[in-house]
């Protein structure tokens, strides 16, 4: 397991290259996101096919914050058509408790995607050390 570069910023222009030359996503790869992660998933779906995306926590704006702003996900309109035809399913996991993440950006994603939505009000930015719910969803996803 790699660790991701750039881990407080999450470039885009870092972290998309990587997934491509580092991690060998390819179109047999299951890109599971969470947070800026999410974000960088639905990304690489835009350019690349992927067997599918697993989304945690993901959202649509820099949420007027620099450092959201300075990764670059955010500076162009999200290509959603695109990302739907490279990846065979979208799952996300959303909780409307995040504190960080409004629920209607999470929303969006979901709608925009038309992924499979998990949908909490208790679960806050998902920072918990177990997460069996997301175990089970690709464990599915694997046996199809």
């Amino acid at each position: 397991l790699k660790n991701m570069p750039d881990p407080i910023t999450a470039k885009r222009s870092i972290w998309l290259p990587f997934m491509k030359d580092n991690l060998k996503v390819d179109e047999e790869t299951i890109i599971i996101g969470h947070s800026s992660g999410a974000c960088a998933a639905v990304r690489y779906a835009e350019q690349h096919k992927v067997a599918g995306i697993i989304l945690v926590g993901a959202y649509t704006s820099d949420l007027g914050d620099s450092t959201e702003a300075a990764s670059g996900y955010f500076s162009d309109p999200w290509q959603w058509d695109l990302a739907k035809a490279n990846v065979d399913w979208v799952v996300l996991f959303g909780s409307t408790d995040d504190p960080f993440l409004p629920w209607k950006e999470q929303e969006m994603v979901a709608t925009s995607l038309g992924a499979e939505l998990h949908k909490y009000e208790n679960r806050g930015h998902f920072m918990d050390q177990t997460f069996p719910e997301l175990i089970k969803v690709v464990q599915e996803k694997i046996k199809q």
